[in-house]
């Protein structure tokens, strides 16, 4: 299959900045994107995938303290807190309940945490999805066009989990191999399945079987979805794509676009990305019960202004 496949060229790959387009395609005040793909119709339709009433999460637990800054109070007798001795009289009478509570700081954009980015995430020539300027992110005050919260009422879909690593008879594809067309169509094949419009396709790699059995691996090259696929993510009218790594194979192969998965996608298209999930549980649910498509719920955090959110999908198979 290799020898025969027609790689585009970076000519192509930068055009696909105006082929790929949907800008206006939703009014030139959406900022929603490919999730405008997920009709009432397609989220009963993901109802319907619930056939065996089993879950699974696809994300990496966040660890402390290595990815995140935590700060821990704890607090055996809340009437001893400091403080207590502004509440009413009646708080210092119950001696018997405490608590504790975190502050948390992460920073979840990278290679390592689940999360999905909104399209505000990236620019291209300083333009955000929807022909929007790069300006009306503030470094104060954060995005107001495309954020996050455009995804606020949650992002309920079905989903395919597309196993090419399984397709190739490989525990995981090495770094800097790439994701092509045919690979989606011989994953479909193998595992009777077809994406629809409005589905959510996760991306199985096998690069999180290698963190599970090795760790997160350091470095620039990492495997993930070729810029190839674009257009027939497009043609499928896919709503969200999620993958076992950072998404775009690196290298690329385009010197003039590093990542183009997250630049054609974000800028041109408003897809939306699912970062680095965790999709071995996954795929062994889906293997075990010979069902490779489930209803996939996604509920970003309201962060006001933000390009993203540390998530938890959920597959209910």
């Amino acid at each position: 299959m290799t020898a025969e496949r027609q790689m585009p060229s970076q000519d192509d790959v930068l055009g696909y900045f105006d082929t790929l387009s949907n800008w206006g395609r939703w009014g030139d005040d959406d900022e929603r994107g490919t999730l405008n793909h997920i009709t009432d119709d397609v989220r009963l339709a993901a109802a319907r995938a619930v056939r065996h009433g089993r879950s699974v999460s696809c994300a990496w637990e966040v660890a402390a303290p290595a990815d995140m800054e935590r700060s821990t109070t704890t607090c055996p007798c809340a009437a001893e807190m400091p403080g207590a001795e502004h509440m009413p009289p009646h708080f210092h009478g119950d001696r018997s309940w405490g608590f504790s509570s975190e502050r948390l700081g992460l920073t979840f954009h990278g290679n390592t945490l689940t999360h999905v980015d909104s399209p505000c995430h990236l620019f291209w020539d300083g333009t955000m999805y929807n022909g929007r300027s790069h300006s009306l992110v503030d470094v104060e005050r954060g995005s107001a066009w495309a954020a996050v919260t455009a995804a606020a009422d949650g992002i309920i879909t079905r989903g395919v989990l597309l196993d090419v690593a399984g397709a190739r008879d490989v525990p995981w594809l090495e770094p800097g191999q790439g994701v092509f067309p045919d690979d989606l169509d011989e994953a479909e094949r193998r595992q009777g399945v077809r994406v629809l419009p409005g589905d959510a396709v996760l991306l199985r790699t096998g690069h999180g079987r290698f963190r599970h059995e090795a760790g997160a691996a350091g470095g620039f090259a990492q495997t993930g979805w070729h810029a190839s696929c674009l257009p027939w993510l497009q043609e499928r009218q896919v709503a969200l794509i999620g993958a076992d790594s950072p998404q775009d194979v690196q290298p690329s192969g385009y010197e003039a676009v590093l990542m183009p998965v997250h630049a054609v996608g974000l800028v041109a298209m408003g897809l939306w990305l699912l970062d680095n999930c965790d999709l071995e549980a996954c795929a062994t649910t889906a293997a075990e019960l010979g069902q490779w498509d489930f209803q996939l719920a996604v509920a970003p955090v309201r962060f006001a202004g933000t390009s993203g959110s540390p998530v938890n999908p959920i597959a209910t198979f």
